[in-house]
């Protein structure tokens, strides 16, 4: 028996009010339950009292026994700071990309990931090569200048 923390619906039309049950995953979902465990009424405002009251101790007891609480009730739990808020996918598995613009997607990636680091290959290359040519000028001006001699003008030899 796979046992569930879930919302039962009662009040008027258009006026919900939910009690969180412990239920049997298979009964409905307003049918029967093991033990009501709490109340969510939606209609109040936010933050006030009667707006969630939950049984800690029965949740906790529950929750230890392996009930598990349905996504709606696991974030009610949480802002109540009884439990872990769920994480919310950022895409469906329905709503994601088919699979050969995902393959697309990851030639593009490896694409630009590939140009990135070739940029930074090159601009390392640029920076030891301004490095090797600063290097060349101070060795030249540091080397002592020998005193060129003019070069006396050739005359032209008729052959």
């Amino acid at each position: 028996m796979t046992l569930r923390i879930r919302l039962t619906r009662g009040g008027a039309k258009k006026r919900p009010s939910y009690r969180i049950v412990v239920a049997d995953s298979r009964s409905p979902r307003d049918g029967r339950f093991i033990e009501k465990v709490g109340v969510y009424d939606p209609m109040q405002p936010q933050g006030h009292a009667s707006r969630l009251v939950l049984k800690s101790d029965r949740i906790t007891h529950w929750i230890g026994v392996g009930a598990l609480p349905t996504d709606r009730v696991a974030r009610l739990l949480a802002s109540a700071g009884e439990g872990k808020a769920p994480a919310i996918p950022t895409q469906t598995k329905q709503n994601q990309p088919r699979a050969k613009t995902q393959e697309r997607i990851r030639m593009k990636e490896e694409a630009d990931r590939v140009a990135a680091e070739k940029a930074v290959a090159e601009a390392e290359a640029a920076k030891a090569a301004a490095e090797a040519a600063k290097a060349a000028a101070e060795a030249a001006a540091a080397a002592p200048v020998e005193a060129e001699a003019p070069v006396e003008a050739e005359a032209p030899t008729e052959a």
